[in-house]
């Protein structure tokens, strides 16, 4: 790991240690804002890539972690989670609710405690790729530990 990480990805870094994860944040080259850019810079299908999407349910942040190579249904994660709506939120909602920015959302390292929902097609591959808290930064986990370090809750969102 650079002796120097963003200070968001130097937050994200220590919560994942705290939680016991093995794998360190890793440094891009360029930024990876979405899941096919992540994938090609890191070589790996977009499927692996773990998206970290705030959603707005009922004016409350969601977190849904979702395969690179999914589209979230919002209605049916409205409906699997009793919400009456379910939307894409704002930047300034996602910064605020997570203190990271659009591209860059890790799953751990928040102000608060983010509820979340865990992509199953993720449990297909054996590394998945999460963003460490900036659009340059990810570290390696598996489905298994994505659901543990974030007491999420697998499901399906496509």
């Amino acid at each position: 790991m650079p002796e120097k990480l963003h200070p968001n990805a130097a937050k994200v870094a220590a919560v994942l240690r705290e939680r016991g994860v093995r794998g360190e944040i890793l440094v891009l080259p360029e930024a990876a804002p979405t899941a096919a850019a992540a994938a090609a810079q890191l070589g790996c299908e977009v499927g692996a890539i773990a998206n970290s999407l705030i959603f707005e349910a009922d004016g409350s942040p969601l977190l849904v972690l979702t395969s690179g190579a999914h589209r979230v249904d919002t209605a049916l994660v409205a409906r699997t989670i009793g919400a009456a709506k379910v939307k894409r939120a704002t930047p300034e909602f996602v910064r605020a609710a997570t203190g990271q920015p659009i591209g860059g959302v890790a799953p751990v390292g928040h102000p608060a405690p983010v509820p979340t929902l865990v992509d199953t097609w993720l449990s297909k591959h054996e590394v998945v790729w999460a963003a460490g808290g900036h659009p340059h930064t990810v570290f390696p986990t598996s489905f298994d530990e994505l659901v543990r370090i974030t007491g999420g809750t697998p499901v399906e969102v496509e």
